[in-house]
């Protein structure tokens, strides 16, 4: 049996891009250390489950299973926060980049902004790390907000459409203990063109990019 080894995936932005609402620094950090390590650390994991199998070890293959849900959750939730994040020059930026999202979130929750404060609550009330997700449906194609401890990740039935990440290490270097700011300022560079993508394709489609990087 062979192991698929994960690569981390490039940003579709410079380092820089995101800025003033998230520092170069931050994405630097962010990108290429802890997105680096969760990949590394899933790809030993693999590896070890992978030969214990093999060789019959059951239970040195269950060992590993913490390990890869939890690194794999990791690098499963960055490869799709990069890529629902945009310069907020871009047009992709835009709410109007959006229109079948928009109008869904309209009937949901009544406005653009009443959906922000709702998702803005959700966010600030994790306690710990963690990660905060508008996801639709997949059964009923309704928008719901959740939120997930640590690295867990939405695998599970519903589709991601816009995360965003509540480890301190996606915002303390540049608004310390300001979550609330942090929050604030990250709906400057959502990509609704690619929340929109997100909620008309498919569960596979939104999860293609984990398969573009083995």
């Amino acid at each position: 049996m062979a192991t698929v080894t994960y690569k981390l995936p490039p940003l579709p932005y410079p380092y820089d891009a995101l800025e003033p609402s998230i520092s170069k620094q931050i994405m630097e950090l962010h990108h290429d250390k802890h997105h680096q390590t969760y990949i590394t650390n899933l790809n030993k994991a693999l590896e070890a489950s992978v030969a214990a199998t093999a060789s019959g070890n059951l239970h040195d293959a269950a060992a590993q299973l913490p390990a890869i849900r939890f690194n794999g959750g990791g690098h499963i939730n960055h490869s799709l926060f990069w890529e629902n994040l945009s310069p907020a020059s871009s047009p992709d930026a835009q709410w109007s980049a959006a229109p079948k999202l928009q109008a869904a979130i309209n009937s949901t929750w009544g406005s653009l902004d009443k959906f922000k404060a709702a998702f803005g609550s959700a966010l600030l009330g994790i306690q710990g790390s963690g990660w905060g997700w508008l996801v639709k449906e997949a059964e009923t194609n309704q928008l719901r907000i959740v939120t997930l401890a640590n690295q867990e990740a939405v695998v599970v039935g519903d589709i991601p459409l816009i995360g965003v990440d509540m480890w301190e290490h996606a915002y303390y270097l540049q608004y310390l203990n300001g979550k609330a700011a942090y929050v604030d300022n990250i709906w400057k560079v959502i990509n609704w063109k690619t929340a929109e993508a997100r909620y008309t394709e498919s569960r596979d489609d939104v999860f293609k990019v984990l398969k573009a990087n083995i």
